[in-house]
């Protein structure tokens, strides 16, 4: 009950083209529309979790719960290096869910993928934990530092959406797969989200600490 369907509109942007300068005849851009999954991480505030890319190009986003009930969704904080986002909807009293405390999960553990992969909500996957620690770079310049591998199965959509343990804690956050291959998935780590997620709702970004030489 506190995994929830992300859906985003985006407008394309005014580029003083002359495509631009003659919508009548050009025709103009359609809106380009996403979807992706998330998490309720404070119930009594309203703050969902998801994937920075879920919402980085949001105009409009709309979060439904799984009883169907929709909230209009705004951005609280992003962190496009380690792909997090925090968003809050006007809502209280959701159920929500528990970041697992303690050492990372064992390898050869359960873990439990849920989203709404192609906007089939409430959808739950079955792995195992097959590797912990993982480190690397996307197309796109994120760094993902600390990931969980699984082989649960995770498909579009899923971006966002919590993996759990059998107890139902939140051990990492569904980010991404290899498309070249079966039964490579990998979340952000849940040591990692109760570093960046309190500091998006506090700051709205992460500050970083960075050297200079003169």
């Amino acid at each position: 009950p506190a995994v929830v369907n992300i859906d985003t509109v985006s407008y394309p942007k005014r580029t003083n083209s002359v495509f631009d300068m003659f919508p009548w005849f050009f025709g103009r851009p359609e809106p380009v529309q996403g979807q992706g999954s998330g998490w309720i991480y404070d119930g009594q505030n309203g703050y969902i979790v998801t994937n920075d890319h879920v919402v980085e190009r949001a105009d409009e986003i709309t979060v439904t719960l799984p009883n169907k009930q929709q909230y209009v969704g705004k951005v609280v904080g992003r962190d496009r290096l380690s792909d997090v986002a925090v968003i809050k909807i006007d809502a209280k009293n959701l159920p929500s869910l528990k970041l697992h405390s303690g050492s990372p999960p064992e390898i050869g553990s359960w873990a439990i993928a849920v989203g709404n992969p192609f906007g089939l909500q409430n959808t739950v996957t079955v792995g195992v934990v097959s590797a912990t620690g993982r480190e690397f770079e996307t197309s796109d310049g994120r760094r993902i530092e600390d990931a969980i591998q699984t082989d649960a199965a995770i498909n579009p959509g899923n971006s966002g959406g919590p993996l759990c343990n059998i107890n139902g804690e939140v051990i990492g956050m569904n980010t991404l797969i290899r498309v070249d291959s079966q039964g490579l998935g990998f979340a952000i780590s849940a040591e990692t989200l109760r570093k960046i997620v309190p500091e998006l709702i506090k700051n709205g970004r992460v500050i970083r600490p960075w050297v200079g030489f003169v």
